[in-house]
């Protein structure tokens, strides 16, 4: 009797043990969830990350013209970093946009169909320089447009750069470019077009992005300006084993040309590919 009550004890030990065992094993697990969700959360914030996303970002503006016309833009936009041995990586960054324009006077006709390609490629140091995430390269246009009026058939080329610096769940700094064309319709008005994208944002624990930023645009032929204030907030989260984030937000356009948008709206979806 006493011996059986000894090996049952001992079992009971042996059986506490594991459950102890497993649970600090599931407590090391949902650590190292944590510590992965929150790095992804730190590089969606990251135009330069090294890390493979697939951004879907639908936009509509309103108010256009005479007529209050609304314009969609689904921006598709393609992310995909390139190791280049041990010091640097090259990041590709494409915008391909699919839009549909109502038109801006009354009794006219809508258009749908492509936009005009923009991509961009950054060489940028795996390691940050004096704190800073650094990036640059060219940058170029191409004359993809399915329509007249969705693009400017041009060919277009030029510099663009990003810096920025993250700590204690921030994230700020300025992503830009500048366009010119080199060939394409000589009917259609040249490009010079200076882009700067200032953003702020905050990262919360149960990785919530706030985010403040501007997307604006000085077109240098006909001097004048185009300034949208972007409110954002981003939510991370899984599906199954697939990270994807999800991003609501309105815009105000302090600075338009006459009969553009007053304001719009954002919503994106994020798929993320971690290597």
């Amino acid at each position: 009797m006493k011996h059986a009550m000894r090996i049952n004890r001992s079992l009971l030990v042996l059986g506490a043990a594991m459950i102890m065992r497993t649970a600090l094993a599931g407590d090391g697990a949902a650590d190292s969830n944590q510590a992965n969700a929150a790095e992804l959360a730190k590089k969606l914030q990251n135009p330069i990350a090294n890390l493979i996303s697939v951004p879907v970002q639908n936009n509509w503006d309103f108010g256009i013209g005479p007529a209050d016309a609304m314009r969609f833009t689904a921006n598709v936009q393609p992310v995909i970093p390139f190791s280049i041995g041990d010091n640097w990586n090259l990041i590709t960054r494409t915008i391909m946009p699919i839009i549909h324009a109502e038109s801006p006077l009354a009794g006219g006709s809508d258009t749908s169909g492509f936009g005009d390609i923009v991509q961009s490629f950054f060489l940028s140091p795996k390691e940050a320089v004096g704190g800073w995430i650094v990036g640059g390269g060219p940058v170029f246009l191409y004359p993809s447009a399915s329509e007249d009026n969705l693009g400017g058939q041009k060919w277009g080329a030029g510099p663009t750069a990003v810096a920025l610096r993250q700590e204690n769940g921030w994230t700020y700094g300025m992503l830009a470019n500048h366009l010119w064309n080199f060939a394409g319709s000589g009917s259609r008005q040249d490009v010079s077009a200076t882009f700067m994208q200032p953003f702020l944002a905050y990262t919360t624990k149960t990785f919530t992005t706030l985010q403040l930023n501007t997307e604006s645009t000085y077109d240098w032929e006909n001097t004048r300006w185009t300034v949208p204030l972007n409110l954002t907030v981003q939510q991370l989260v899984k599906f199954g084993s697939q990270p994807v984030a999800f991003t609501v937000g309105g815009r105000y356009y302090a600075e338009k040309a006459e009969g553009g948008p007053d304001w719009g709206l954002r919503f994106a979806v994020t798929l993320l590919f971690p290597k």
